[in-house]
C-alpha cells in the first residue's frame, strides 16, 4: 500500500539516515569481510534476527563470529539515487529539513557532505541517546524549533522510527525498503503511518506539489 499524500500543516521534514538515505548494503558487505564471512551469509542471519524480533546486532551470534570493532563510515557513494533530490526537493519547497538517525560520531561531516543546504544533522553518538528513546524525538522536535505534530520524520523502520516518532507526536513517513521495511509489518490494530512510501521519488513529487505554499508556513512568517 502506498501512502503519498503530505498532512496537512507541517513545516519540517526530518530524514532517517541508514536505508533512508544510505544504502548499507556496502557497509554490511565491508563488515562482513572484516568478520570473514560472506556477505550472503550476514544479510541472511540480520533478516533471520529481525524477523525474529530480535536486535540485528545478534546476526554476528546467529554466525557465530564476534562483530567487526570497527564501524562503518557513511560513503557518499552509497547514497540512494533518490536521496539528495528528495532533501532538495524539502528544502525548494520552503521545509525545515534535518538528518537526524542512530549514527556514529563523525557522521555529521558525513552527512553534510552530500551537497545539500540543510538545517541540522544529528547523530545518536553526539547527543548521548539513541532512537527508540523519546528523548531522541524530542531532540529532533527542539532542533527545528517546532510542535510535534508540525514535523514529518522519515524512516525504514517500524520499531525504531515510525513508532516512537508517532508516541512523540510528530507525523511519520514509512519507506518500506532495506531489510526491516520489508520484514516488519504493522500490527493489525496499529495506526498506519501517515505516509507509506517504497521510494522516495513519491516524496519528493509530494513536496514539490506542496512548494507554492510551503514557505509561508516557516517559522517567523506573518501566517
Amino acid at each position: 500500500m502506498t501512502r503519498t499524500q503530505l498532512p496537512a500543516g507541517l513545516r519540517a521534514v526530518v530524514f532517517d539516515v541508514g536505508e533512508t538515505l544510505v544504502d548499507e548494503s556496502g557497509a554490511w558487505s565491508r563488515q562482513a569481510r572484516a568478520a570473514g564471512v560472506t556477505a550472503f551469509s550476514l544479510m541472511a542471519a540480520v533478516g533471520a534476527a529481525i524477523s525474529q524480533g530480535r536486535d540485528h546486532r545478534d546476526a554476528w551470534a546467529l554466525l557465530g563470529v564476534p562483530a567487526p570493532r570497527s564501524v562503518p563510515d557513511i560513503d557518499g557513494a552509497d547514497l540512494y539515487p533518490d536521496a539528495v533530490g528528495c532533501l532538495r526537493a524539502a528544502r525548494a519547497a520552503g521545509f525545515v529539513v534535518g538528518v537526524a538517525g542512530n549514527q556514529p560520531a563523525g557522521a555529521e561531516a558525513a552527512v553534510e557532505g552530500f551537497g545539500v543546504d540543510l538545517d541540522f544533522v544529528a547523530a545518536s553518538a553526539t547527543w548521548g541517546v539513541a532512537k527508540p528513546s523519546p528523548e531522541f524525538f524530542r531532540r529532533v522536535v527542539a532542533r527545528t524549533g517546532l510542535r510535534p505534530h508540525q514535523v514529518l520524520y522519515v524512516g525504514d523502520r517500524l520499531d525504531n522510527d515510525v513508532r516512537p516518532a508517532r508516541a512523540a507526536g510528530l507525523r511519520t513517513a514509512w519507506l518500506r525498503r532495506g531489510p526491516w521495511g520489508h520484514l516488519q509489518q504493522l500490527r493489525a490494530d496499529e495506526e498506519r503511518p501517515d505516509l507509506e512510501l517504497t521510494d522516495l521519488a513519491a516524496l519528493t513529487e509530494a513536496l514539490r506539489a506542496a512548494a507554492p505554499g510551503a514557505r509561508d508556513r516557516l517559522p517567523g512568517s506573518a501566517v
